[in-house]
């Protein structure tokens, strides 16, 4: 975000292309854009069209009109899901020769607006040490402080999503320590399903059968679980039987280099045979949820106590 305040006060391009999956941070950037562009009267110069009320021929009638009152207006499209190829031509063509007064915002949540060539702005997850950065920052403007454990704790509950830290954040301003602590995040902090499934893996991986039926019990038993639970095994099973380095995993499985460190370490507690095992598994209850012939609530119980006795 820092990056894209730099290069609004240098010049405001005629279309923004946001990508990520940090829902927090495409705000940011709308509010950068629409601050860098001093919208007057929102009502008629900032716009928005979304998969309800998405019309190609309205959008380009709305980029290609003036603004009222004002020097320049903002035009933003989030979350469409579904484009057609005959508006996909319509909008590079107006791109050609974009109006100088409009601003095209896109929250390209679903990667469909990859084709076009305009300024791109990452929403994607922040790295360690630009959340620790915001974290002291955030902490200290309240006269608080947080340890080195505290904070690498927070951000792993969090899974590097800046959106769940800030939410996370006014808990620990409000709470009475003036050190956050790594046993403060402990008690405070929800964490993450995605941070959570990965407690359930560890404890599987131990084959601790209490702490593992305790975790699943508290997570939600939906298909994001389960795809969360399906990709940390199938994560496990590459790193078990694959000689690429941590680095040419991570890239090869499009994550965090520290998510294949940490596979690594758990799939020394399965012999590579279980793993496979353990995949297929998970293959067969993902046919058996797709197909109707299992619940995911059922199937997620399923494969704790199949993993456990693998």
């Amino acid at each position: 975000m820092k990056t894209l305040k730099a290069r609004l006060q240098k010049k405001v391009e005629a279309c923004y292309l946001v990508q990520g999956e940090d829902v927090l941070l495409y705000d940011r950037a709308l509010a950068l854009i629409k601050n860098a562009c001093d919208v007057q009267l929102p009502e008629f110069n900032f716009l928005v069209f979304d998969d309800d009320s998405f019309d190609a021929d309205a959008i380009i009638d709305a980029c290609e009109t003036l603004p009222m009152g004002s020097e320049k207006k903002v035009v933003l499209l989030k979350n469409i899901s579904k484009i057609t190829d005959a508006f996909k031509k319509k909008l590079q063509n107006y791109l050609k020769n974009a109006v100088a007064s409009t601003v095209l915002v896109i929250f390209d949540f679903f990667n469909k607006f990859d084709f076009l060539i305009c300024e791109k702005v990452s929403a994607k997850r922040l790295d360690d040490a630009s959340l620790k950065e915001l974290v002291a920052s955030a902490l200290q403007k309240e006269g608080k402080t947080i340890s080195n454990e505290g904070v690498e704790k927070l951000i792993e509950a969090c899974c590097n999503y800046y959106s769940l830290i800030k939410n996370e954040l006014d808990k620990l301003i409000a709470c009475d320590d003036f050190e956050i602590t790594e046993k403060t995040i402990d008690q405070l902090v929800c964490k993450e399903t995605e941070f959570t499934v990965f407690e359930l893996t560890d404890a599987l991986s131990k084959r601790d059968a209490d702490k593992a039926i305790n975790l699943l019990n508290l997570m939600d038993k939906d298909t994001k679980t389960f795809s969360l639970v399906l990709n940390h095994f199938r994560r496990l099973f590459f790193v078990a039987v694959s000689d690429l380095s941590d680095k040419q995993l991570a890239e090869a499985l499009s994550v965090k280099e520290f998510a294949i460190t940490k596979a690594r370490s758990l799939s020394r507690n399965f012999t590579k045979l279980q793993l496979k095992n353990i995949y297929e598994m998970l293959n067969d209850v993902d046919f058996y949820i797709k197909n109707g012939q299992m619940q995911t609530e059922n199937a997620l119980y399923y494969l704790v106590f199949g993993i456990l006795y693998v």
